[in-house]
């Protein structure tokens, strides 16, 4: 039997900008879209409300074109401190992972940890075989440069 740890990815930046900044980079419907997404990829948004209880529907769109549908349902806020939310294979498809951000203040810098729990650990170790983590880390690496530390 598996644990929630067993099926559980963790990426983690530290980012050279206060809090503030990276929170608002994340609950602003304009900057979000601007900077998510892996070196290469861009986001082409549906329907976006950032707000507690919303929702962000989405298409990301590969160097190659490839267009991966995604859904962040539920969103959850505590503010600066985290935020929470449902990700779904497309618009109210099936459920991918539930995910979470976790903002730590580090004196004016910032720790940017994402965490997403799969349903099984086989999917999770598929994402982690494709280069999700290296992936995560690159759209952290675009959300330092958005806020001016990249």
């Amino acid at each position: 039997m598996s644990t929630k740890s067993d099926r559980t990815m963790v990426i983690e930046r530290i980012i050279d900008a206060p809090i503030a900044a990276v929170w608002d980079a994340w609950t602003d419907p304009q900057a979000l879209p601007a900077w998510w997404g892996p070196d290469g990829f861009s986001c082409r948004t549906k329907h976006i409300d950032l707000r507690d209880g919303g929702e962000w529907v989405f298409d990301m769109i590969g160097p190659d074109g490839t267009i991966y549908p995604n859904h962040h349902k539920g969103i959850r806020h505590r503010l600066m401190e985290q935020i929470d939310y449902v990700l779904l294979w497309g618009e109210n498809g099936p459920k991918h992972a539930d995910a979470s951000v976790r903002f730590e203040d580090l004196d004016g810098r910032t720790r940017v940890t994402l965490s997403m729990a799969f349903a099984t650990v086989e999917e999770c170790e598929t994402a982690k075989g494709f280069g999700a983590v290296e992936l995560g880390l690159q759209t952290l690496g675009k959300l330092a440069a958005h806020v001016g530390a990249g």
